[in-house]
């Protein structure tokens, strides 16, 4: 009996140990092929950074060139605030235009800006790590906007602010803006108004970008014709 018993825990062992062996190469496989769909991980990790240094790239050079904000849907428009203002100032001589001007100048100002963020784009896509690259192509619609937003934001503000303050200069909208808040506050029974558009302008400016980096994702996510190559076609697949 004994004995029996001995085969019998023998043969459990031997069993299990066949039984992990399949686990640990299935493990394997789910790692370097992705269970049987032919997608490695670097196909899979070149994939997305492909999709995302193409959608970045006409998002960039779209609103970069002259119109690219001011003639398009993501036009920067004026706070309500600054409306208010303006829509003052319209009686008032030499601000009769005003809304129409600053509204010109703070979009040059951002498509300005809008150049600096290509490298910075592209420094972010290169540090993604394979597990990004999948939870990217595997998540929402927008995963690929939200983690460059999540890990570019801070960086692309620093740079765009000063580039929108000397834009902002060059086209005299900063001391245009002042002068007609000065003369808006100077009209009875009106709130004073803050004659700063650095901030705003700055934010506006990279809620367009983003916006359009959106659009560009979709785009390649759900027109099999927006996947260019076949490596596009292959990992896009995947989510389809």
């Amino acid at each position: 009996m004994t004995r029996k018993l001995g085969l019998l825990l023998i043969c459990a062992l031997a069993l299990n140990g066949l039984h992990a062996q399949k686990w640990l190469e299935k493990a394997k496989q789910a790692k370097d092929g992705l269970l049987g769909g032919g997608l490695s991980q670097e196909e899979a990790g070149n994939g997305l950074k492909e999709a995302l240094n193409i959608g970045v790239a006409e998002a960039v050079d779209f609103l970069s060139a002259e119109d690219g904000y001011y003639k398009s849907a993501y036009k920067v428009l004026l706070p309500e605030e600054a409306q208010a203002v303006a829509g003052k100032l319209r009686a008032v001589p030499g601000f009769s235009n005003v809304e129409e001007e600053i509204v010109l100048k703070i979009n040059r100002a951002a498509e300005d800006a809008a150049e600096k963020a290509k490298p910075i784009f592209v420094s972010a896509i290169k540090q993604m790590t394979f597990q990004d690259a999948m939870n990217i192509l595997m998540g929402n619609k927008d995963a690929a906007t939200r983690y460059l937003e999540k890990t570019t934001y801070d960086q692309l503000y620093s740079e765009f602010k000063p580039v929108i303050i000397t834009s902002l200069d060059k086209f005299n909208a900063r001391t245009y803006w002042r002068d007609a808040v000065t003369a808006y506050n100077k009209i009875p029974l009106t709130a004073n108004a803050n004659p700063e558009l650095d901030d705003y302008v700055t934010r506006q400016a990279l809620l367009g970008l983003f916006g359009l980096v959106e659009v560009k994702e979709k785009d390649i996510r759900e027109n099999v014709g927006a996947r260019t190559s076949e490596l596009l076609r292959k990992v896009f697949a995947k989510q389809d």
